[in-house]
């Protein structure tokens, strides 16, 4: 089959830690890859975000990454490139026309929107993955939400019109079936991690006290501050905040700056330790150095660092948010907590680091999890159904009109 991955800000040739550069990254490389291996034919499409990119890139055995151009050759945060997006969607046109695909993947809502203009008058079949959804980052963050005034109305249209949605959780099924998109058909295929790279294995812990952990990009709605705020309660264990810029940037990084100052406020900054990014072949060594890996975003629409801790046998301290709650099983894989409360955060921490037997029992629960449900070759399988139903459809009249 001939696979169109679009993925307009998250190419799956970024370095990690930015901003906008996280799970989806992640998740779009992975999935192509997979994919690939599979048989199939994959070209995944991003924006041209920076001067003299090549306008094809190989990536692995069968995926290569097309720079469309669109919008300045730099990069831009994703919720200013809304108005570059008709050009985006003008490039994939043009790309398609030549090289058409068998089916086209949208990931995130404005690939959504620009694929959908592409394949305008198309019988190819259009499947989206959200990723994240506005009406619930709005929830939570309220006039601090930066997304265009767009995204709402744009979104729903695409739930509703699309031929077939890939949801990554049963609590973004819910959200989505709220946008009134009751006949749109939605298959959940969940996220998925490295199983070659993420594996338990000697563990090293920290000397002197029990090493936490937190991995991801630093934005307020992670809740690093939270887990911040936890230390206090938790005075013999420290926390390692791996993620962001190189740690030579981080004195730059606002978010950086503001979780530094939080720590030494609290009087817990010989306890708390920013190390910036780390290189993705040295995340195994890291989580498994640790007791647990604390996933406590306010929000998630899936989450994979709880993946890859349960991958290397490490339990997880998660909030009861999105995703988390499909792939972390409280008391068997690790501990799910209210969002945004520290207190029940340090109780959940400080039970666990008190109980040996109980944290190496979910280890290897998580390990077993993990290599059972969420291998990427799997993922591409379910996706891989997903496709061959979309197709079914547009064969059988049944696709939607554009």
């Amino acid at each position: 089959m001939r696979v169109a991955l679009v993925s307009e800000h998250a190419s799956p040739l970024a370095c990690l830690g930015g901003v906008d550069a996280g799970g989806q990254n992640v998740h779009v490389a992975a999935l192509a890859a997979a994919l690939a291996r599979r048989g199939d034919r994959v070209r995944v499409y991003t924006r041209a975000d920076g001067p003299g990119l090549p306008p094809v890139v190989p990536m692995s055995a069968g995926v290569d990454v097309v720079h469309v151009p669109a919008g300045p050759a730099a990069p831009v945060a994703k919720d200013e490139l809304l108005p570059f997006m008709p050009a985006f969607g003008d490039g994939l046109e043009r790309a398609w026309q030549v090289d058409p695909p068998d089916v086209v993947h949208a990931h995130f809502w404005m690939s959504g929107w620009a694929a959908q203009r592409a394949l305008t008058g198309s019988a190819v079949p259009l499947l989206q993955t959200f990723h994240a959804l506005g009406t619930v980052k709005r929830r939570w963050q309220g006039a601090a939400d930066t997304s265009p005034p767009e995204r709402l109305g744009i979104e729903a249209g695409l739930a509703r019109s699309v031929d077939r949605i890939v949801a990554t959780c049963r609590d973004e099924v819910t959200e989505l079936r709220a946008l009134d998109a009751p006949r749109t058909p939605i298959d959940i295929v969940p996220c998925g991690v490295d199983l070659d790279l993420f594996t338990p294995g000697p563990t090293a812990p920290s000397p002197g006290r029990p090493r936490l952990l937190v991995l991801g990009r630093l934005v307020a709605r992670k809740g690093i501050a939270d887990a911040v705020r936890a230390m206090r309660r938790l005075p013999g264990a420290e926390l390692v905040v791996a993620g962001g810029p190189d740690r030579s940037g981080l004195g730059a990084d606002p978010e950086a700056v503001a979780l530094t100052a939080l720590a030494a406020e609290l009087g817990v900054a010989d306890r708390v330790h920013l190390v910036g990014r780390v290189d993705r072949a040295d995340l195994p060594a890291l989580i498994r150095s640790c007791a647990a890996v604390l996933a406590v975003p306010w929000y998630e629409p899936f989450g994979i660092v709880p993946l890859e801790a349960m991958a290397c046998g490490v339990p997880v301290v998660a909030t009861a948010v999105g995703g988390l709650t499909d792939t972390v099983v409280d008391g068997v894989t690790g501990v799910l907590v209210p969002p945004r409360d520290p207190a029940a955060l340090a109780a959940a921490v400080e039970r666990l680091l008190a109980d040996d037997g109980r944290r190496q029992s979910m280890g290897r629960a998580g390990a077993h999890r993990a290599r059972a449900r969420y291998g990427w070759d799997d993922v591409a399988r379910l996706t891989g159904r997903s496709y061959d139903a979309a197709l079914g459809s547009v064969v059988a009249g049944a696709g939607s009109a554009r």
